[in-house]
């Protein structure tokens, strides 16, 4: 009798929502990422919960990831900012991330940046980008992401390496930020008033990969110049003058 050789199957994860009140939620700023969306929400951490807020998709995003079990919330007003605050504002886990939804970054290198937070050792952790390929991140990018970090060291003393997106803090004192920026000044409004209330801010090496698709902000020099324009406003604000934004609704749930 011959031996049977098992047949192997091959599953696509559907993401998981908890039963019971996840860990941390993940929220994915999302415009037009069909391709990408499968393999970030494939990655979700076990325990956490992703929150796709789509920004004005036309490729379908928000109907692969309701597909694929990741929460979804619509914000009409377009900008990275905006996206990002309505995933805030929809959160509801005490322990809120962020990553880019372009399969740049894995969310499932968030797990050390929540325990990290979660045993108090930190308010606030950010993700330094370490490029696996050439291409992963152009050069305007990385000089616009340098003149940046030179220019928030001279601004509040923080001697970060990168401003990228893959980050974690408390729900809480996040909205207590007052946080107003809704272009792609908004990763850095987060770091410069933290910085200023006090937090206690570190960085972790996670590897960055080239994206899928084009970058609608990094793509060209003249996205990361105008990023940089955002981000030089958010700088030039007095510290201790931003007042909290008033409360937002969140972005619309399908």
């Amino acid at each position: 009798m011959s031996p049977v050789c098992p047949i192997r199957v091959r599953r696509v994860r559907r993401v998981t929502t908890p039963t019971t009140p996840p860990e941390a939620e993940i929220v994915l700023p999302c415009l037009d990422e069909a391709a990408a969306l499968p393999w970030v929400l494939a990655r979700i951490p076990s325990g956490m919960r992703a929150i796709v807020v789509d920004n004005g998709s036309t490729d379908g995003s928000a109907d692969i990831a309701r597909d694929l079990g990741a929460r979804v919330v619509h914000e009409s007003r377009r900008g990275f900012g905006a996206a990002c605050h309505a995933g805030l504002a929809a959160a509801t886990a005490d322990i809120v991330c962020f990553c880019d939804c372009d399969a740049s970054l894995d969310p499932g290198d968030l797990v050390p940046f929540v325990r990290r937070i979660h045993e108090g050792a930190a308010d606030l952790v950010l993700g330094r980008r370490r490029p696996e390929s050439r291409g992963a991140w152009p050069l305007h990018a990385r000089a616009g992401n340098l003149a940046l970090a030179r220019m928030l060291r001279r601004r509040t003393g923080l001697r970060l390496n990168d401003l990228g997106p893959l980050r974690a803090a408390r729900r809480e004192a996040l909205l207590s930020l007052g946080l107003t920026d809704r272009r792609s000044g908004y990763p850095l409004q987060m770091v410069v008033r933290a910085a200023d209330a006090g937090w206690r801010i570190t960085e972790r090496d996670v590897p960055y990969r080239p994206r899928t698709g084009a970058s609608k902000v990094t793509g060209t020099w003249r996205g990361t110049w105008g990023a940089v324009r955002d981000m030089r406003r958010v700088l030039a604000e007095p510290p201790g003058q931003a007042e909290p934004a008033e409360p937002e609704a969140a972005g619309a749930v399908r």
